[in-house]
């Protein structure tokens, strides 16, 4: 079945932590020291355009939501805000703990709290239009578009419910491995389908109207001995372009498949926990070991590999113009010519670790840090 309606779309970058693993959680305590910044020649220059502060993300992981000139983020404690051009456009106390968001469209912003009521605000005001108990744990930025709104929750179960009025629309669920990480991965919704990935390396085309499944593909296939070593999660929110859609995992493999028929134009054997990013040259992704990697789009042959920010947490990667950028664990934005892979920018955000994937925003890109900051930047 044709895939042919999936287009490039502002993806909603996630990144996965394995639950009491401490090689895949940043703010483990007995992780070795970050590498040391090393030291580069600056190419080009990373103008922060405004800073704003929404409170602290705990033991969560909040993702800012850009529509438009608006930049929408929350914080564990309950704010939730609407920032334009570094103005507070306003702000609101949600009155509890959250757990997930922002998910937003041009109507809507939706949050999650901590004990799993979806919440939703008038983008315009941010006066509270609904709230919906989702009966499960959301930790997953929530996916927003026209009249669907898209949970995941943390067993992996995809809940859709009415953007009108936060009524139950579908749900989505499927048989999990023993063994999967504790996932903080969003779905991509664009048009009639959501695209989202699973443990044991499944990437399923969901019909946004009904909540079947429209095709499934896989990405890799676990392999090894033991339950740990057969874990093969999709990580991140997959990438789709007109032509492919490409995934990543954890343990396994980087594959891009064909919309037209679902077959997988190129694999590649990879390991990540935080997710990728692509454009029409290259496919880019961070490893388990902190390494940036660029391979070709088209048939997935390696470009290049930059292994100086071992040790660092390193986000999920994002091409802005003839960069990528990354956010890392001492609240650093690092920017890498998109060519070679050399550093070619770095600005701190913050004090706090930039798990967040960047997200574009204009003719730039915004961060959110764990202790609060959202920062929104463009490179020159």
């Amino acid at each position: 079945m044709k895939l042919a309606s999936l287009r490039v779309v502002p993806l909603v970058a996630a990144a996965v932590l394995a639950a009491g693993c401490s090689s895949l959680n940043p703010f483990a305590s007995d992780k070795p020291k970050p590498a040391p910044l090393a030291e580069f020649k600056p190419s080009a220059e990373l103008v922060q355009l405004w800073r704003a502060d929404i409170g602290e993300s705990g033991p969560y992981l909040f993702e800012p939501a850009v529509v438009g000139d608006s930049v929408y983020a929350a914080g564990e404690d309950g704010d939730v805000a609407r920032f334009e051009g570094g103005r507070t456009v306003w702000r609101v106390d949600a009155d509890t703990r959250l757990s997930a968001g922002v998910g937003a469209s041009r109507n809507l912003a939706v949050v999650v709290t901590a004990s799993g009521v979806a919440i939703a605000y008038g983008a315009d005001d941010g006066s509270e239009r609904w709230r919906s108990n989702i009966g499960a744990e959301v930790l997953a930025q929530p996916a927003v578009d026209g009249d669907l709104v898209v949970l995941r929750a943390s067993d992996n179960r995809l809940i859709a419910l009415n953007a009108r009025d936060g009524s139950r629309r579908w749900i989505y669920q499927r048989a999990n491995p023993p063994l999967a990480l504790r996932n903080f991965s969003g779905v991509l919704l664009e048009g009639n389908v959501v695209l989202a990935g699973f443990p044991g390396g499944k990437l399923v085309v969901i019909n946004s109207v009904n909540g079947g499944a429209i095709t499934e593909l896989s990405v890799a296939n676990p392999r090894g001995s033991t339950e740990l070593e057969r874990v093969a999660d999709v990580a991140g929110t997959p990438v789709a372009g007109r032509r492919e859609v490409c995934a990543v995992t954890y343990q396994g493999r980087m594959t891009c498949f064909d919309t037209s028929n679902g077959n997988a134009l190129w694999t590649r054997d990879f390991s990540s926990s935080v997710g990728m990013d692509r454009d029409a040259r290259f496919a880019v992704a961070t490893d388990d070991r902190d390494a940036v990697h660029a391979l070709d789009v088209y048939s997935g042959a390696s470009v290049w590999k930059q292994d100086a920010l071992a040790r660092r947490a390193v986000s999920r990667p994002l091409i802005v113009g003839d960069h990528i950028v990354v956010g890392d664990i001492e609240g650093y934005v690092h920017a890498l010519d998109r060519d070679s892979g050399a550093f070619s920018a770095r600005s701190r955000a913050g004090d706090g670790p930039l798990s967040a994937a960047p997200r574009p925003f204009g003719r730039g890109f915004v961060v959110q840090g764990r202790d609060g900051t959202v920062a929104a930047y463009e490179l020159r």
